[in-house]
């Protein structure tokens, strides 16, 4: 993949907000149109299906999404 050429980087940064904002939210609705990755969609759904059947059998305690995600945060800082 080659790397953005800094003059088009310039020129975009050089753009009002609103319009960087409209450009990073197309961009980003592009991510979602790309083809999905079967394989690791397949794995990520057998692997979910593990956890959910590892917490109905109280074989692990789950914590609060907002206790998960604090510990994220705090381990990528």
């Amino acid at each position: 993949m080659s790397a953005i050429p800094r003059e088009l980087e310039d020129e975009v940064m050089g753009l009002p907000v609103h319009l960087r904002a409209r450009l990073a939210e197309q961009l980003i609705a592009s991510l979602d149109q790309a083809p999905a990755d079967a394989d690791a969609e397949a794995l990520w759904i057998v692997e979910a299906q593990r956890r959910a059947e590892e917490l109905a059998a109280d074989k692990v305690e789950g914590i609060p999404a907002k206790e998960a995600l604090a510990k994220a945060r705090a381990a990528i800082r």
